[in-house]
């Protein structure tokens, strides 16, 4: 339970560093105090509290799944493979979202149709990617463990797009 509190506080601390970016960029007042005085993060300190996101993430997945010792380094190998696929997209969706904070001001229709174009093709390739590696999951884990797997993980990945999402302010 304590992993998933911390697993929490991580989420909330990049939902807070993802808004404060796109407040200050956007030019939205701040919320809080602490957000007044804080800096936009750069690009690297994004960078280290995603690999910790991970970290906490992978400690979830770990006591969710229980692994045996035959399963783990199989298991761990095609994961790491998975993750950093998941990461290209979020890379992805890190830079629409910077593009929105650029253009939240003087959002034009071309924009707006163009960040929303955006945000449906990492959507597509998010499923693209799960219905790549179900398979690979289901060979190495069996469909039932494959199918927990799936649902730890995306309950994960939901709990960080509503933090991330609630932060941003819709167009006007």
């Amino acid at each position: 339970m304590r992993k998933i509190v911390s697993f929490g506080l991580q989420l909330a601390l990049l939902a807070g560093f993802s808004s404060l970016a796109v407040a200050q960029t956007a030019g939205n007042p701040p919320k809080t105090e602490a957000q007044a005085s804080a800096k936009p993060l750069s690009d690297s300190d994004i960078a280290l509290l995603r690999q910790d996101l991970q970290t906490q993430k992978m400690a979830i997945i770990a006591a969710a799944m229980k692994l045996s010792s035959t399963e783990e380094s199989v298991f761990w190998s095609l994961y790491r493979d998975y993750a950093n696929e998941q990461q290209q997209i979020g890379d992805l969706r890190f830079r629409m979202i910077k593009d929105y904070a650029n253009n939240y001001q003087n959002m034009t229709d071309p924009k707006a149709g163009e960040l929303t174009r955006k945000m449906i093709d990492i959507d597509r390739r998010t499923f693209e990617l799960r219905s790549k590696y179900l398979p690979m999951f289901e060979k190495i884990l069996a469909p039932k463990r494959a199918a927990k797997f799936f649902q730890v993980d995306r309950r994960l990945s939901l709990l960080i797009d509503l933090q991330i999402t609630s932060e941003i302010p819709v167009i006007e």
